[in-house]
């Protein structure tokens, strides 16, 4: 658990106001009609110990006191030496100026604040009117101010990283009282999941303008027939606030090139097989799609492909698929959760380097950049929401469900277009056994379907066996499964790993006719160190655990198992405790900075061949 002093009250998290926030799923970009400013930089930060300042209207003014420096985006956690705002539990405030360009006219442009996202809770004022609040991490959320902004302005964020029963992720608070043992109000923030409660602005806040009637969404399905004889683009497309008088809608391929041309919202271009280029993994093509309404323009890369899952087998345009690769973190040195051009840069060229085909966004969705990246390399991406840590019967509630359902609504708003999507993963290890759990995932799941206009398949992630909740497993196309054979069970016996998996993958398939991903396994390895034979946690013992599992895959390829992703891509933060030493997890097969521990070279030249095999 992170652990706080602090006096936390109840009603922490009731929303100020009822204000309607927007989550456009368009990314903020620069065209012939569209600007913006990003407000990355150094923000005036202030730790609310006490968590009053909602209490004492600190948005009404600058902030003063102890007021900091914060870098946006960043985790604030790791950034300063004060182990009081590490392990800070609630209120964190953030401002900054903006300065409105006088170019820009709320006569003839809309304006546009835009949060990529925050940790958990957000409340945003501008100069010191409330215009909105958001209930969740990881995803985008935004407000119109046009009316309101000044030549300057002072916009004014507070950010709450508290988890409750009915957040996603989940978690309980304790505080307390009249116990000898803790200062009276001593508070301790729990949670069900083996990574640190990073918080605060971790992605871009931006500033844009639309003109007055706007491309609000967009929306990309595709139609492919076995034969690639040719493809139909289809789009639905949402203008606001009314109907344009004129759309032109335009298919470019890189060259530049015009494939394809429409002049209705909805409808279908279609690509004849000369000018047809796929997205495949590993041999991406992006084309432009080039919308025009009235004076807004706005330019989409898609990339054409369809996906499904058919009998045991999961088919990329009509292909088998086979998932290599790794789970991720959104972790690094000193950032946290912070997204970092940077880190999304170096994370990609060793993707590249280990010669993965997929990874998992473990356990929430990703930094807008992580996607982009992997649509033009070809990288295919299982979409994770936050739901992780959904270990205590009590979190299946209406409330939560509520919430799950919401998030999934932003996640696949977000992410519906980007080829390199694949699958949405509804959960990591929830608790199977509980008996709400059995309505609560299939209504996740059936309203997941509902929502999504793509028809991506939805894939489950448990660390439970075959039998524990077959209701539950019913609901999805996918199974994954966390193994960690020879490490949480039988630690130490390799030799055992081989008959145990076995056995395991037997009943899965005997049991479902549904395929598979070991979408987990992994042993905790300390840099340098060594031993023969191999000792757990030893270079040596890592590489001869995933030997040990690979052994195993290679006899159910093609038989029902379609992936297998190590965990985890790099060491991550943890909170502290005694099986976490210097609060990491050491199962990466690269250090926290990203160097190749010793088995990463073995992963580079299996998934070289997997990826060989699979042409």
């Amino acid at each position: 658990p992170s652990i706080g002093n602090m006096n936390m009250q109840p009603t922490l998290l009731i929303l100020l106001m009822t204000i309607i926030v927007a989550t456009s799923a368009l990314r903020v970009q620069r065209s012939s009609s569209r600007e913006f400013i990003d407000l990355s930089g150094f923000w005036s930060f202030k730790l609310d110990e006490n968590n009053v300042g909602i209490k004492e209207q600190w948005y009404k003014q600058s902030l003063t006191g102890d007021v900091i420096q914060m870098p946006v985006p960043s985790s604030y956690n790791d950034i300063t030496q004060n182990d009081k705002l590490r392990t800070h539990i609630g209120w964190v405030w953030y401002e900054t100026d903006i300065i409105t360009p006088a170019s820009w006219s709320p006569d003839t442009q809309r304006m546009v604040i835009r949060f990529e996202g925050a940790q958990y809770f957000t409340s945003v004022w501008l100069d010191g009117t409330h215009i909105m609040d958001h209930d969740g991490g990881h995803l985008p959320f935004e407000f119109e101010v046009s009316s309101m902004l000044k030549p300057r302005s002072r916009l004014t964020v507070a950010v709450n990283n508290t988890l409750t029963p009915y957040t996603i992720p989940p978690g309980d608070i304790h505080i307390h009282e009249n116990n000898p043992n803790y200062p009276n109000g001593y508070t301790v923030q729990e949670t069900h999941f083996d990574f640190f409660n990073y918080a605060g602005l971790n992605r871009a806040v931006k500033l844009y303008t639309t003109p007055k009637v706007w491309i609000d969404d967009i929306t990309i399905t595709y139609d492919l027939p076995e034969s690639h004889s040719e493809a139909t683009v289809n789009h639905e497309i949402v203008v606001l606030p009314k109907q344009p008088n004129y759309v032109s809608i335009h298919l470019i391929n890189k060259e530049g090139t015009i494939v394809s041309s429409s002049n209705t919202l909805n409808g279908s271009l279609t690509v004849k097989k000369e000018d047809l280029h796929l997205w495949q993994p590993g041999n991406a093509y992006l084309y432009s799609l080039r919308i025009v309404s009235e004076n807004d323009e706005y330019i989409l890369p898609i990339g054409i492909r369809v996906v499904e899952v058919k009998g045991l087998q999961f088919l990329i345009n009509h292909k088998p698929f086979y998932f290599h690769g790794v789970d991720k973190h959104e972790d690094s040195i000193i950032r946290g959760a912070g997204v970092s051009d940077a880190i999304v840069a170096k994370d990609y060229y060793m993707l590249n380097w280990l010669n993965v085909n997929a990874f998992r966004t473990s356990h929430n969705p990703y930094a807008p950049e992580f996607y982009e990246w992997a649509d033009r390399e070809g990288i295919v991406i299982i979409d994770e929401c936050p739901a992780v840590g959904l270990n205590d019967c009590n979190y299946f509630s209406n409330r939560t469900l509520d919430h799950h359902k919401k998030v999934m609504d932003e996640i696949i708003n977000r992410d519906k277009n980007h080829p390199s999507v694949v699958m949405w993963s509804i959960a990591n290890e929830p608790n199977l056994k509980c008996k709400d759990a059995v309505y609560y995932f299939k209504e996740v799941a059936e309203h997941t379907r509902h929502i999504d206009p793509t028809d991506r398949p939805l894939i489950i992630v448990t660390n439970y066996d075959y039998d524990s909740n077959q209701d539950i497993v019913k609901n999805v196309d996918v199974v994954g499964i966390n193994r960690y054979y020879s490490w949480y069970s039988d630690s130490g016996h390799l030799e055992l790993i081989q008959r145990q998996l076995t056995l395991d993958l037997e009943k899965w398939f005997s049991t479902y006719n549904l395929p598979i991903i070991v979408t987990e396994y992994g042993a905790d390895t300390i840099p340098g160190l060594h031993h023969d034979p191999p000792f757990m946690f030893t270079e040596d013992y890592q590489l001869s655990f995933s030997e040990q599992y690979w052994a195993v895959f290679d006899r159910f390829i093609n038989k029902g198992l379609i992936g297998e992703l190590v965990w985890n891509f790099a060491d991550f933060r943890t909170g502290q405790s005694t099986i976490r030493v210097g609060a990491k997890n050491f199962k990466g097969i690269l250090t926290r900075d990203r160097q190749p521990k010793s088995v990463a070279r073995a992963f580079k030249n299996r998934y070289a061949k997997l990826k060989k095999s699979s042409k």
